[in-house]
């Protein structure tokens, strides 16, 4: 058996590496011809600001209830177990577990994680923004686009439908580096 490394196809690495270039470039392009880029102020974030992170945070905790709920449903229609205690305190056993429901917990797993390191990045990203006094406009299309594109990724992932999870993926990368790129635009302006 050959573990050797294939060689990937160039068109493909040129595609991998040009992404988040290009995810960064239609950010930073909305911003200043779309999202009204004003030189940064740095104060309170106002109310609005703080009502976009308010409906994003909620979405976003709805979403972490989704994917958390259908990790568990799933596990119990497979029975599973998540501790070494819970499997020894029942009947069930992991080589019982069937390949199909392996495969339906990890992608819940990797839901989960996508999102978690996703949603690190908007944290920190959101409130440096929310503090900047940026436009409201730029705040509704990056932190409330970022919510509603991360949890319609999740009914993706969770439906098993690549085109769309790759369209919502880089619907919240947009996002991010929406945010990023204002608040680097801003300073330099």
């Amino acid at each position: 058996m050959n573990d050797a490394p294939k060689k990937l196809n160039p068109i493909i690495q040129m595609i991998v590496v040009l992404y988040p270039v290009t995810m960064f470039a239609i950010g930073a392009v909305l911003n200043f011809y779309v999202l009204e880029l004003s030189a940064v102020v740095p104060a309170l974030p106002s109310e609005q600001s703080i009502a976009a992170l308010t409906f994003a945070a909620l979405v976003l905790l709805v979403n972490h209830t989704w994917l958390m709920t259908s990790t568990e449903l799933t596990r119990g229609r497979y029975r599973m177990h998540a501790t070494p205690e819970a499997w020894a305190a029942s009947e069930d056993t992991p080589e019982g577990v069937s390949q199909a429901g392996l495969d339906e917990v990890q992608r819940r797993y990797n839901a989960h994680r996508n999102t978690t390191e996703n949603v690190v990045y908007f944290a920190f990203l959101a409130l440096l923004l929310a503090f900047t006094s940026p436009s409201i406009n730029a705040v509704y299309a990056w932190v409330i686009g970022f919510a509603i594109a991360r949890i319609a990724y999740t009914a993706a992932y969770l439906a098993g439908s690549d085109a769309m999870r790759g369209l919502c993926m880089s619907a919240s990368l947009i996002s991010l580096y929406g945010m990023a790129s204002y608040v680097l635009m801003s300073i330099l302006l």
